[in-house]
């Protein structure tokens, strides 16, 4: 399991295999909580689940790696 804190801490990405779900295709959770003021909250609820598949977790991956780099090569 692997949380990763965004927007001043106020969004908790959680990442995990679900292993209740191990015979689904889309078996991998993210879990995202909010714990902002109403006004300014992106999500409609406190917590919502986005169930992946291996594909889309690893083109996930690859988006946010490839966004990586290109913002390390441009920093330089």
């Amino acid at each position: 399991m692997k949380h990763v804190y965004l927007l001043d801490d106020s969004l908790d990405v959680e990442i995990f295999f679900a292993k209740e779900d191990k015979d689904l295709e889309d078996n991998i959770c993210m879990k995202i909580c909010e714990s902002c003021k109403e006004e300014e909250k992106i999500f409609k609820h406190d917590e919502s689940f986005l169930y992946l598949t291996q594909k889309q977790v690893r083109e996930f991956a690859d988006a946010l790696l490839s966004a990586l780099n290109q913002s390390e090569q441009e920093s330089t």
